[in-house]
């Protein structure tokens, strides 16, 4: 006859209650920055010296495109992607606000390292290409999360999978029951 060990009630209340952290917070984080995901990896370095490739960058989408100003660094949507393509996103500096013909506002960016706005990348930057305003940058953290990035992360998955295997070997038992 086939027995299944006993879960250890530590291992349990660990498998319970971390994913419930974990979605807990998430779910904190989309609230406060008003957006699925505020985090991004600075790609290229068209912002130095300011953001570096691999500067970490949270935005927060509840500071809505009207409040932006001349200056702000903010992610968006280029609004010209390739053919075929999808937007891919940026992180540029404001460089001049304006209004449309249809009277909407329009942003025009610029990465401090470049020479002048590039048309369809940097302009016409409008409500719908706006993802939000960068609140805080952490140098070079982004550069971990591509080190992580699969395959490496499969591989630490199946490690702690096989640490929390051993943690759960069967004949071990909880110390809830004391000699005499």
């Amino acid at each position: 006859m086939l027995t299944i060990p006993r879960i250890p009630r530590r291992i349990k209340y660990i498998l319970v209650i971390v994913p419930i952290a974990v979605v807990s917070i998430w779910i904190g984080i989309q609230l406060t920055f008003g957006v699925i995901n505020p985090f991004y990896v600075v790609a290229s370095d068209s912002m130095v010296p300011k953001l570096e490739v691999g500067d970490f960058v949270v935005i927060n989408h509840n500071i809505i495109f009207d409040q932006l100003r001349v200056g702000n660094i903010i992610v968006f949507k280029e609004p010209v992607p390739d053919q075929g393509q999808e937007p891919n996103a940026i992180v540029h500096r404001i460089r001049a606000i304006g209004i449309d013909s249809q009277g909407n506002k329009v942003v025009v960016t610029k990465g401090d390292a470049n020479a002048d706005s590039i048309p369809g990348v940097d302009y016409p930057i409008k409500q719908g290409n706006y993802v939000g305003k960068v609140l805080y940058v952490i140098p070079k953290l982004g550069l971990l999360t591509k080190a992580i990035s699969p395959p490496v992360n499969y591989i630490l998955i199946g490690i702690i999978l096989v640490i929390l295997f051993f943690l759960v070997k069967p004949g071990r038992k909880e110390n809830s029951k004391k000699k005499v």
